[in-house]
This record gives C-alpha cells, sequence and structure tokens, in this order.
C-alpha cells in the first residue's frame, strides 16, 4: 500500500513554529529553494535528506546562524524575525547539534551553566554552587537520567548516551517550546540509542515540539509523528510516520522520479 504525502493543516494557529519559503544562496548555488518546515505543539518531526539536501542550511536559517534571504518565520501564529542566534533563543527555540559542544575536562554542573552561572550579588559575585547542582538534578531528572552517581563527574568519562542527554538538558536551561535535535543517535550503540529515543518520547509527552534531524530511518520512524523531506533544497513532501509510508519516504529522499531543478548542484 503506498502512502501518499499528507496534508497539513492551513490554520497557523494550530502550528508552534513555521519556517515558510524560505531560501538561501551562497554565491550562485542556491541552496534552499523555497523550503517550509513545521511542528506543532508536543509533535515529533523528522527532517530527512540525502546528503547536501539543505538540512543543515534550513536549521542554520530557523537558528539565526545563517540567516534566510527570504522567506518568513511565524511562532504561535505570529510572523516573528530571526537575524541571528539571540533571536532564535528568546522566542524559545533550542538546538542540540552533532558535536554537542561539551567540554569534557569540566563536570556535568560545570557543563549545563557554563556562560550561564547562577551568582549572588555584590561585588565578588559569588557562584551559587549549590543552587546550581540542585538545578543539574532536577533537569536531568526531567529528561529521565537518574543513572549518575555524582553530578562532579567528568563528562568526558560519560556514555554517549549520557552525554546526549545532558546536552539536551543544558539546552533546557532556558524553558525552551521547541527543540532541534542535530543526528542526536549517530555513532551510537543500540542501548543508548534507545535511551535518546525514550528521552525524546519524554520530550513529546511534556509537550515539546520537537525536530529531529536524522539519517537513521529506524529511529525516525520509532518517535516521529510526521517526516518533512528535503530534495536539492525543495521540500519533497510531508508523510506520515507510518510502516506503509517508509517506502514512498525513501523515494522522496533519493528523488526517484522528481525532476532536478535548473542549476542544481549534486
Amino acid at each position: 500500500m503506498t502512502a501518499a504525502p499528507i496534508d497539513v493543516p492551513a490554520d497557523a494557529q494550530s502550528w508552534l513554529f513555521e519556517a515558510t519559503d524560505i531560501c538561501k544562496n551562497f554565491g550562485n548555488v542556491q541552496a534552499l529553494r523555497r523550503a517550509t518546515l513545521r511542528v506543532a505543539v508536543g509533535e515529533v518531526v523528522g527532517l530527512v535528506g540525502d546528503n547536501g539536501a539543505g538540512k543543515s542550511t534550513l536549521i542554520k536559517t530557523i537558528s539565526g546562524v545563517q540567516p534566510a534571504d527570504s522567506g518568513s518565520f511565524a511562532f504561535e501564529g505570529r510572523e516573528v524575525e530571526i537575524h541571528g542566534p539571540a533571536d532564535a533563543a528568546n522566542l524559545g527555540l533550542a538546538f542540540v547539534y552533532q558535536d554537542l559542544a561539551l567540554c569534557d575536562n569540566l563536570d556535568v554542573v560545570a557543563n549545563l551553566f557554563l556562560g550561564r552561572e547562577i551568582a549572588g550579588r555584590g561585588p565578588f559575585k559569588r557562584l551559587k554552587g549549590v543552587e546550581m547542582h540542585a538545578r543539574t538534578r532536577a533537569l536531568l531528572d526531567s529528561v529521565g537520567v537518574r543513572t549518575l552517581q555524582s553530578l562532579r563527574t567528568e563528562v568526558g568519562g560519560l556514555s554517549g548516551g549520557q552525554r546526549q542527554a545532558i546536552a539536551i538538558a543544558r539546552a533546557m536551561i532556558g524553558e525552551p517550546q521547541l527543540l532541534v535535535l542535530d543526528e542526536p543517535t549517530a555513532a551510537l550503540g543500540v542501548t543508548q540509542t534507545e535511551q535518546v529515543l525514550q528521552l525524546i518520547r519524554r520530550l513529546k509527552a511534556a509537550g515539546h515540539g520537537v525536530i529531529l534531524i536524522s539519517h537513521n530511518m529506524a529511529d525516525v520512524m520509532q518517535v516521529c509523528d510526521r517526516v518533512t523531506v528535503l530534495h536539492l533544497g525543495s521540500n519533497a513532501g510531508d508523510f506520515p510516520c507510518l510502516p506503509e509510508a517508509r517506502g514512498d519516504i525513501i523515494a522522496a529522499i533519493t528523488g526517484i522520479n522528481a525532476v532536478a531543478p535548473e542549476g542544481s548542484v549534486a
């Protein structure tokens, strides 16, 4: 049975976040051609595509790292502007990239609050270690990490799944409504992968919107509600995460029966 691309709701109020008709050029190379991505409250959307499809570029426009040349963004039904990372953060968007950006020689607490330490008032601004420790424990509990014996453990000695959870917990310090996870299960074993997927399920249950970028279709099909496919910088379809849709998703990723846009670069 073939699963056709689904029609997404037209009502802007139903979406937590929308990126619509996003275009981005790098010189003569058109990386994004009116790409569109939407996610609802409590929805996990998989963003998939082959290498060079435009996934990373689209996420960088959403994060403000590489502002879009044209297109629009909307948050909770109102149009917003994203010109830099601060704009995205102020909206309640958080990003966890594949490299995690953790400091291996620092402990868990120091990693979570690096650059945003809680300090008292006065000329010396003494750090509030007890408060940061308590908030770290609460954040890790919220994402289901209860196996760490000590929060003073250097993160360089932790498992891949634990490191990924710590990176996500750090992103949640600002209480974001939308989290973008870039290849969170890459290079993880079976057990660690399941831990991360369970974490994503907890985020969904808590009402967070999640955008999952992944090349692992098994992971995508396990946790996503919907899949948005990019091909050569353009949308190739939105599909439900159903077993019968898997073949159509793969076909959209590979560009079978698709016509390459003029001037595209493989």
